[in-house]
């Protein structure tokens, strides 16, 4: 046996290079996701660290705490909307993000939108095993409060980190590990877990921060007053709340353009839409405000100091007041919030890599070997680094959302309008010509076109906010912080209009034939309930040596696994590493 076919996941199909196990339409077996876990998972995302900096990026633009609230409430509300609509072909189809994505920009077009989040999936995760790194490091500040001392530094002085705290990320980074391991139609019990000991402990955090503020009451995070003028310019409370919502959106751009991936695993389709319409505002606006209360009610006991790290607070706590309860409390605190950083990184950073992954080379990659390409490659991204300033990263990392917001509402528009809800699923597996999807050379140019227009007119603003040394027009700086909605519409607009004006015959006969939206789910789903469903091998292929290695693959896998059982291991249904 060579070492290709060593490598070969048991859950590809010899001859097609678009499909494996973990990338088809979600059987119901593995359907398994109800309202409560899309209410738990959204805990885990929202109800997080990165969500508390929230008030950390907003108040220092010049905002009051009240006028920074509104913007996040405002923000999380529209986000919704882009986020449950965006879902839909996840939730009726049971599609994840790279194989929706084929539908959008084409059978190989889609590896743009594919690789970008490729990318995101690794600073991310890399950015968050830091982050839990900090936390396991308020344990082992909580064991022994002169850690620094007893364990000696040999960390060169450039890389801003000791080997203490490279101990701590080295700890978290191991215990994700078999976290990973976890299928996601399995994950119902760990995101219940870790998103309870997530609520408590933020819960916790708040009631601590209020009861013990003292007279002195909250610091000047909460101040009733600016010195900005209302309207006007860039420099201005109207335009800097634009700024702010759209952030709040940005922040978040990248759950709202990949949301498929979870969504195909919902029982029903409603599960999803509504486990997620309430939960994610509600998440992450209390959130939100919890980091801004916490942080005003501890400033007074740091000096005037505004600390917005959950785990840089704790640290402090230990530093200043090393008495036995101080660091009993913090040692628990540390681990509640390493159990809920967890629980944020591996979901929500792990297994979406691992999904497009999976999608890009479905023969040899299955879920969870992508998902381990991004844990071990994450380290590449020097994560110490970029939480050396994490409030000027998370505005960075919300600008990106420039290159994400066009990439949503082209798929919006593609699937409510262009599509009109229809998709072809045996077509997006389809290898050859024959597909309609394939469009030009496997590239449906409209969506580059669309995708452009989105962000060059916001590109001068995108460069202004990472070099500050830049000078641009101040009507370009407010295009910019309308970005997200400008680039959204823009691009499902000019989508659309280049499907009517230069249609896709395949795509458009198919879309204008009889069968209704529903009627074409159903048999979606009626179809690929059958894990023996061959598609491509039926009609564009006369080569019997490659029918037979496709019926050898599927009789593996013709029985259906009982629901939340994986298949056996070495089986096209295995979950195996091997």
């Amino acid at each position: 046996m060579s070492w290709g076919e060593r490598l070969r996941v048991p859950q590809t199909s010899p001859g097609n290079r678009w499909i494996n196990y973990d990338i088809r339409p979600i059987e119901s077996s593995r359907r398994t996701w109800g309202f409560l876990t899309f209410n738990n998972f959204w805990i885990l995302i929202n109800l997080s660290i990165p969500t508390y900096l929230t008030g950390s990026a907003l108040i220092p633009l010049g905002l009051t705490w009240w006028q920074a609230i509104i913007c996040i409430v405002i923000g999380n509300i529209l986000a919704t909307i882009f986020l449950v609509v965006n879902s839909l072909p996840g939730a009726y189809y049971n599609l994840g993000f790279p194989v929706v994505n084929r539908s959008v920009w084409g059978m190989w077009g889609s590896q743009f939108p594919i690789w970008n989040r490729i990318f995101l999936a690794l600073v991310w995760y890399g950015f968050n095993s830091w982050v839990g790194g900090e936390c396991v490091y308020v344990m082992l500040q909580a064991m022994d409060v002169n850690i620094e001392r007893h364990v000696k530094n040999t960390m060169p002085a450039g890389m801003g980190v000791t080997t203490a705290q490279f101990i701590a990320y080295i700890v978290f980074f191991v215990v994700c590990l078999p976290v990973a391991l976890i299928r996601p139609h399995k994950l119902n019990k760990f995101i219940l877990v870790t998103s309870a000991i997530t609520v408590v402990f933020f819960l916790a955090l708040l009631i601590w921060a209020l009861a013990t503020m003292g007279p002195a009451g909250f610091g000047d995070t909460i101040s009733g007053g600016t010195g900005i003028p209302k309207t006007g310019g860039s420099n201005s409370v109207a335009w800097l709340s634009v700024y702010g919502i759209v952030s709040t959106i940005g922040s978040i751009a990248a759950g709202i353009l990949s949301q498929n991936d979870y969504a195909r695993f919902a029982k029903r389709p409603r599960h999803a839409i509504a486990g997620q319409a309430f939960s994610f505002p509600f998440y992450s606006i209390i959130c939100s405000v919890i980091g801004i209360l916490v942080t005003a009610a501890t400033q007074h006991r740091f000096g005037g100091e505004a600390i917005w790290s959950p785990p840089l607070l704790l640290s402090r706590l230990i530093t200043e007041n090393p008495t036995a309860g101080t660091r009993a409390g913090t040692f628990f605190a540390g681990l509640a919030i390493t159990l809920s950083q967890i629980g944020l990184n591996v979901p929500g950073g792990a297994l979406i890599g691992g999904f497009d992954l999976a999608a890009t080379f479905p023969e040899y990659i299955n879920i969870r070997r992508g998902a381990y390409i991004v844990i071990f490659t994450s380290i590449a991204v020097n994560p110490w680094k970029l939480v050396s300033t994490p409030t000027v990263f998370l505005t960075v990392l919300s600008s990106y959302s420039v290159f994400l917001a066009p990439m949503t509402g082209i798929m919006v528009a593609s699937y409510l309008v262009v599509n009109k809800r229809k998709l072809n699923t045996d077509d997006l597996y389809r290898s050859d010509k024959s597909g309609i999807y394939w469009y030009t050379f496997g590239v449906n140019w409209r969506a580059p076109v669309s995708w452009i227009v989105g962000i060059a007119p916001i590109m001068p603003g995108f460069v202004a906010s990472v070099n500050k040394s830049i000078s641009i027009p101040d009507s370009l700086i407010q295009l910019y912080f309308m970005s997200y909605i400008y680039g959204f519409f823009s691009s499902a607009v000019v989508y659309v209009v280049l499907h009517v004006v230069f249609p896709a015959p395949s795509l458009d006969t198919f879309v204008k034939s009889e069968a209704s939206a529903t009627e074409t789910i159903q048999k979606s789903k009626a179809n690929w309930e059958n894990l023996d469903y061959r598609p491509w091998a039926v009609g564009d292929r006369d080569d019997e040596e490659d029918d037979a290695s496709h019926a050898q693959f599927f009789q593996g896998i013709s029985k259906e696994p009982a629901a939340g059982v994986d298949a056996p291991s070495g089986s096209p249904g295995s979950s195996g590493l091997s």
